[in-house]
């Protein structure tokens, strides 16, 4: 008899995700419903504002990756003007992107997907001196793992015990038997987790160097960069290459190591050997370390030619069609369902609430839940779709497409990789595969990003140009957008501008490409068509969910914002388009 499992929310991802599954009599699931249950309203907001002010709009999208949504604001009205700014500020933007990533995927793996691979009760009975060779297994200089540091830690994380409660570690499924690690190997990992929150600050450093603050930086414009006095300094230069240094080091002493360490102990582990879910891979060109030199490519692959690439057969990496992108709305809570462009994209809400049904709860028992309707509307996000098909973007979709174009960069660590760890290359198609690449992009942008550093330095020395001026004509129609890869996969902006304001806005954001619910033809989106199959060791303790849905580092904020769950108005704004509030 089969029975429906309801996870909501999913903890540790920025905003909120429900995720309900349909399992069998193996305990294995059959069916899956990713739910966004929070509405995003942006595209509202912007009409008739000021196209120039959409960046410092649209980072407010999001807490986390508000340097993304700024930097695509931005260069989304920039495409539409038909404006190139200098190398200066490009190569500083790209600077900026560096530390925004530096701080993005090791705060992920470790405070937000970490402990879905580390037990961190199973750390209070390993022994300390045996946890300190062991991290010398996994790199030869190994950072925060002396044995009197880990016994520091260990002391730290007995007191939140003795205290009758985990702190930071608590409500989990501490004890499941999809655990891999050691006690001495989830010593190191607690051990690095507690460091890397010190490196959040570093990271964050980095960003407010030429951003001013982080988050929510403030020195990008239209037309260029605004920090033309801390890119004449030599000190907030050298600032910037320190801090950089520093993040760098963690990266390749700590979060290497560590996902090394976890995928020599998971890859017997069925749950997370599968989970690659939409085959379709997409990322775009980012990080320009030269002029017009980046340092990841963009590609398109569809499931045929990710299969022949894993098994050594011909493939190909398509070229993107922009025209083939379009969003529907057919499980969404929205009127409009046809598939629209994202130019023409309307965002008109309709809720159509829950019903109940008898699901298994947290004790393993029947209870009543609220649960989604199946055949109908069930989430917040929309269905973005390529061509009729549907996308994975992300880490993978990055590591992947540009393995197979021949990036020497990223075929370098990923093999290096693969050799360390043992794994084959069709490892990388999974839930384990999805986490280790977040963690290469990472190390690749630690490894190459100061070449962008460098190269302005140089030309610096002969060229200050941070801003080339423009006009907008009231008289004409702009249409533009933003496209690149950000750090859970490919975001996209689009503007149309008339009358000197903004006619239609919308944000295609990598969590709405993953995140999305079924289409007009039945097609899950990735979250939901990785849960498929996936085995399931207790139903009052679905660890295995989780797991893999981190692994996408899902960012349901940038996809939708805030209603009221009963329909009750939270408040009410009446706005200006010319600025000036009523």
């Amino acid at each position: 008899m089969s029975k429906r499992i309801v996870v909501d929310p999913i903890t540790r991802i920025e905003g909120h995700l429900r995720v309900e599954v349909i399992v069998d009599d193996n305990n294995k699931v059959t069916e899956a419903y990713s739910s966004s249950t929070l509405w995003r309203g942006i595209e509202t907001i912007l009409k008739g504002r000021d196209p120039r002010d959409a960046g410092f709009f649209t980072q407010r999208i999001c807490g986390v990756c508000t340097y993304s949504h700024y930097k695509a604001g931005i260069q989304a009205v920039e495409n539409a003007l038909g404006i190139k700014p200098p190398l200066n500020a490009r190569l500083t933007r790209t600077l900026m992107n560096a530390a925004l990533f530096l701080h993005d995927h090791p705060v992920h793996f470790y405070h937000l997907h970490g402990l879905d691979w580390v037990d961190v009760v199973s750390a209070l009975s390993a022994d300390p001196a045996k946890a300190s060779k062991e991290a010398f297994k996994y790199t030869d200089n190994p950072i925060a793992t002396g044995e009197d540091e880990l016994k520091n830690v260990q002391r730290r994380v007995a007191e939140f015990v003795k205290k009758g409660h985990l702190g930071p570690f608590a409500n989990a499924y501490w004890g499941h038997p999809t655990y891999k690690l050691t006690p001495e190997q989830n010593l190191i990992a607690v051990s690095h987790y507690l460091k890397a929150l010190e490196m959040q600050r570093t990271a964050a450093q980095m960003m407010a160097i030429f951003g001013s603050k982080q988050p929510h930086p403030q020195s990008l414009t239209v037309g260029g960069v605004t920090c033309i006095m801390d890119l004449q300094s030599p000190a907030r230069l050298g600032e910037y290459l320190t801090k950089f240094q520093e993040m760098a080091d963690f990266v390749n002493r700590a979060y290497y190591a560590d996902v090394v360490m976890a995928g020599l102990a998971y890859a017997g582990e069925p749950s997370v050997n599968a989970g690659l879910g939409t085959a379709n891979l997409w990322t775009y060109k980012e990080f320009e370390v030269g002029n017009d030199s980046f340092l990841f490519d963009s590609g398109v692959m569809f499931a045929e030619d990710v299969i022949n690439l894993v098994t050594g057969k011909p493939y190909k990496v398509h070229d993107l069609d922009e025209s083939k992108i379009t969003e529907e709305a057919t499980h969404s809570w929205y009127q409009d369902d046809e598939a629209l462009h994202p130019y023409d994209g309307k965002t008109n809400p309709k809720y159509t609430g829950f019903k109940e049904e008898q699901t298994v709860n947290g004790k393993g028992e029947m209870a009543p839940t609220k649960v989604i309707h199946e055949d109908g509307k069930y989430s917040w996000v929309k269905s973005p779709r390529y061509d009729g098909k549907p996308l994975q973007v992300g880490p993978l979709a990055n590591i992947v497409v540009n393995y197979a174009k021949g990036n020497q960069k990223v075929q370098k660590v990923v093999n290096e990789f693969l050799a360390k760890t043992g794994l084959p290359i069709t490892a990388v198609a999974s839930t384990l595969g999805r986490t280790a690449c977040r963690m290469l992009e990472t190390k690749i942008i630690a490894d190459n990003a100061l070449e962008a550093f460098n190269n302005l330095v140089q030309n610096l020395k002969v060229d200050d140009s941070t801003y080339t001026s423009y006009k907008i004509d009231k008289n004409k129609v702009y249409k533009g957008r933003y496209i690149g890869n950000v750090p859970r996969g490919v975001l996209s902006h689009w503007v149309v501008i008339k009358n000197g304001v903004i006619e239609n806005y919308q944000a295609v954001v990598p969590t709405t490409w993953n995140a999305s619910p079924k289409d007009a033809n039945g097609v899950r989106g990735p979250y939901e068509e990785s849960l498929i199959g996936l085995p399931i060791a207790d139903l009052s303790q679905p660890l295995e969910i989780v797991r893999v849905i981190h692994s996408f580092d899902p960012c349901l904020a940038c996809a939708v914002h805030v209603m009221d769950t009963k329909g009750n108005e939270l408040s009410s704004y009446k706005v200006d388009p010319n600025g000036a509030s009523c």
